[in-house]
């Protein structure tokens, strides 16, 4: 019993040391967490003050007229949306440009047409999918030089990372500024920005996904004496070109919506159109916009999704 007590009292010492630090530790977590909770409140009253006292608008002053803008888009009745929608003839028509849906119609042959908005969303789907498919091609041969298992000199691999750094580094739409002052407005200018942006976004992940990959296959290769390209084509790509493509498949997702915002500074589209129908105050128009775009993007969100469970799927199927 003597040898065991100073153990027990050691062992009692210990414990208590280390609910003393564990409270210690939990009191200055609190601490921290009210001080952040302070800053926090703190910047949002400055924001709000800022708004207020510096913007144009005025931003308390003009808080009570939030909502008026939803209802002036309130549309004359249920069936303006689906006649905005298909250029169809409205009852409301006065000749004005408001209700001259028949104007925008792009005909197929004399007598088939293809509505103008779903023209336009072609359009801009068109230069997401175009946008895509060549950043894809450029970051997928890019990547391979950035990657620390497949690129031992350090100034080229450096080099190329720097590379996706500044393409990915400005948004789209500030991009898309420069090339609409030199290309003037059209669809050219947001292919431009997109792409530019695209390489820079894939390119990061394309040679992450290619320094995790098994070396194995490349070393088994380098042995027999194959050169750099083979050693990549038939090492590295079969095992990682399935999440390589599944990345392409999601920043098509978001290439879709950047080229709508691009449309609405001149890049074409159907974010040209959003942007007119707002400005202009055409009610029915709008709405109809905004649910094709809805619709679309739900669309494309739902097919990329499931073309990435096959594509990823299939590889782990075949790991397994």
């Amino acid at each position: 019993m003597t040898d065991r007590q100073p153990l027990n009292s050691r062992l009692s010492e210990r414990g208590a040391d280390v609910e003393r630090h564990w409270a210690e530790l939990a009191s200055r977590r609190r601490m921290y967490s009210l001080l952040g909770l302070f800053a926090l409140l703190g910047a949002t009253a400055g924001s709000l003050w800022f708004a207020n006292e510096t913007n144009a608008g005025k931003f308390f002053d003009r808080l009570p007229y939030f909502f008026d803008f939803f209802r002036d888009f309130v549309p004359k009745d249920g069936f303006e949306i689906f006649r905005a929608l298909f250029d169809l003839p409205s009852p409301y028509d006065n000749g004005s440009f408001e209700y001259n849906y028949p104007e925008g119609r792009h005909y197929l042959t004399q007598d088939v047409y293809l509505p103008e908005y779903f023209f336009k969303m072609i359009e801009t789907l068109n230069i997401a999918l175009f946008s895509t498919v060549i950043s894809a091609i450029v970051a997928f041969f890019l990547a391979f030089f950035a990657a620390r298992n497949l690129m031992p000199n350090s100034w080229v691999r450096n080099a190329v990372r720097r590379l996706f750094e500044v393409l990915r580094a400005f948004p789209e739409v500030v991009v898309a500024g420069f090339f609409l002052a030199i290309l003037s407005l059209g669809p050219l200018p947001a292919i431009a920005a997109v792409s530019l942006h695209t390489v820079g976004a894939l390119g990061k992940l394309f040679f992450e996904v290619i320094e995790n990959a098994d070396m194995k296959a490349e070393e088994g290769l380098r042995a027999a004496g194959a050169n750099w390209i083979e050693r990549v084509w038939f090492g590295i790509v079969p095992q990682v070109l399935p999440n390589l493509a599944s990345y392409a498949l999601l920043r098509l997702e978001i290439n879709v919506r950047a080229s709508t915002i691009i449309g609405a500074v001149g890049g074409g589209g159907i974010g040209e159109l959003l942007r007119l129908s707002i400005s202009q105050n055409h009610e029915a128009k709008t709405l109809a916009i905004v649910l094709l775009l809805l619709l679309t993007i739900i669309a494309v969100d739902q097919l990329s999704a499931w073309l990435r469970e096959r594509l990823v799927g299939a590889q782990a199927f075949r790991t397994a």
